[in-house]
């Protein structure tokens, strides 16, 4: 069997090389594309080079619509605008998209949904397996605890991050609203300033943090009568994340079309 061919879009950023250096150490792909903005400094250099690696013999360019015809699936960690693009390209070419970008909108979800109609999506806020393994926990420790026990979503990262709160924290409160068996809509604090009043009871609270180059810290506090119960996930470095993006790829290699989670791909979900 051919190896997978893979593009990478942003492949510049930081993300975008530990994109390629996970590529380069799995079996089963290769790098075929990479792109860039137009005018970015790195357009024409060898994406192989970029990432510290050997030359791979592949150029970034910004030919973002030919990458995906020129592949069979495509790692996309950039930004909201980009990524509802990406979904476009994806649908017309027939090319899996596995995508971590986060601050979606509503109308640059929908595009993601309507490219899952033709092909293979992989979505998720976080694609390190054990912050995965964290979602399931948090669901099923919210399921067991009750509203005695109030929930608050703490996360820091690094100074250059644009959304708050971050992806994964929304996906950890997701997980703790789906265990109690509720929307997260319903019942999220997003943040409290001045006189607040006393906390609502069954709400999940948010708190984020922005400082120095911190990769990614999520804390999920239950905090009950003379007890507090924490799942902490911290992250060293970016390679846990595209490692699991390109694991992510590799299983949507013979899926029908669809929009998946990293929970379906570790099987989470039966």
């Amino acid at each position: 069997m051919a190896d997978l061919g893979i593009g990478i879009v942003g492949a510049a950023g930081r993300m975008g090389m530990a994109l390629a250096r996970a590529v380069s150490e799995a079996e089963g792909c290769r790098i075929v594309a990479a792109t860039e903005r137009s005018g970015h400094a790195s357009l024409g250099a060898d994406i192989g080079s970029l990432a510290g690696l050997d030359a791979l013999g592949v150029a970034v360019t910004d030919a973002t619509s030919s990458l995906f015809a020129a592949v069979d699936a495509v790692l996309d960690f950039t930004a909201p605008q980009a990524t509802a693009a990406h979904g476009v390209f994806a649908s017309e070419n027939g090319t899996i998209l596995v995508t971590g970008t986060t601050g979606l909108e509503q109308n640059q979800q929908a595009a993601i949904e309507t490219a899952a109609r033709s092909v293979a999506v992989v979505q998720a806020p976080n694609f390190s397996v054990g912050v995965n393994v964290a979602l399931a926990l948090v669901e099923q420790t919210a399921r067991l605890l009750d509203e005695d026990y109030d929930i608050e979503v703490v996360e820091m990262h690094h100074r250059h991050k644009v959304d708050a709160p971050s992806g994964t924290a929304l996906g950890l409160g997701h997980a703790a609203a789906k265990g109690r068996g509720v929307s997260l809509d319903t019942v999220a604090e997003r943040g409290r300033d001045g006189i607040t009043g006393a906390r609502e009871r069954g709400t999940i609270g948010f708190a984020s943090l922005r400082g120095g180059d911190i990769v990614g810290e999520h804390n999920v506090v239950f905090a009950g009568p003379a007890e507090r119960v924490e799942i902490t996930h911290r992250a060293g470095g970016r390679e846990i994340f595209a490692r699991g993006a390109v694991r992510a790829a590799l299983w949507a290699a013979d899926k029908p079309a669809g929009l998946y989670s990293m929970a379906d791909v570790l099987g989470f979900n039966g």
